[in-house]
């Protein structure tokens, strides 16, 4: 499905169920559309397809030795599963599928529900600054971000960009409404203005407008300057929890 011009109204488009094998009518997502704030030229996804996969098989080259030893230290902890597979929303509303290194116990998802009354993050999303079921190796990689470096990965495979708003969950993605969806007519990304100004420090209404703004102003010059200032932002660890 491609979008090449939008103009003012409704734009009402198919995604999957709740998980690629869902069964049942198909459920449709609605965007509120205003000034034409999506338009992706022929230029632009070409330039932005050969970024993606130059930057992602350089750091996977760069950091094979660490995310090795991560490898190694997760499975030390607890003789558990590396890695985290999830569902979440991507490119018009469709489930992709979503990797990390698992920084949380075997049972987390069982147990989030129990801990959801205690969420730091104000809005849909779920954060929690001392969640118990993050494990030791856990607090480590999720304070510089090195369990997001197995989505480099779903760059390459086209699921993911390396700049764009980060793919939420189902059960948050779905939640959003009106112009909150505009996050939906770009491919998700690995870092967006979110991750650079402050991550889980910020509401879920922040959130979503710094996305619609990406959504808005998206030139190779925006996931440009955004890619620079991810460095500073993961040293920094400015709101990573």
């Amino acid at each position: 499905m491609a979008i090449k011009n939008l103009t003012e109204g409704m734009l009402t488009v198919p995604v999957a169920p709740q998980g690629p094998m869902g069964i049942g009518p198909e459920p449709t997502l609605t965007f509120i559309v205003s000034s034409n704030p999506f338009v992706e030229s022929v230029g632009y996804r070409l330039s932005k397809r050969i970024f993606d996969v130059v930057v992602a098989l350089s750091a996977i080259a760069l950091l094979s030795p660490l995310l090795l030893i991560v490898c190694v230290l997760i499975y030390l902890d607890d003789h558990g599963p590396i890695i985290y597979r999830q569902w979440r929303v991507g490119r018009y509303g469709v489930p992709i599928p979503f990797y990390k290194f698992r920084s949380m116990c075997m049972d987390a998802d069982k147990i989030r529900a129990q801990l959801l009354a205690q969420s730091d993050a104000k809005g849909v999303a779920f954060k929690m600054k001392n969640d118990p079921r993050v494990t030791k190796i856990g607090k480590f990689i999720r304070k510089y971000s090195i369990d997001e470096m197995p989505q480099l990965f779903s760059v390459l495979s086209g699921y993911m960009s390396i700049v764009g708003p980060r793919p939420l969950p189902l059960s948050e993605g779905y939640e959003c409404a009106g112009s909150q969806r505009l996050r939906y007519l770009v491919k998700p990304g690995l870092v967006c203005f979110r991750e650079i100004g402050g991550r889980s420090l910020l509401t879920f209404d922040q959130w979503m407008e710094l996305d619609e703004k990406y959504v808005r102003s998206q030139s190779f010059w925006t996931d440009l300057s955004i890619f620079v200032r991810l460095i500073p932002a993961v040293l920094g660890a400015k709101g990573a929890f």
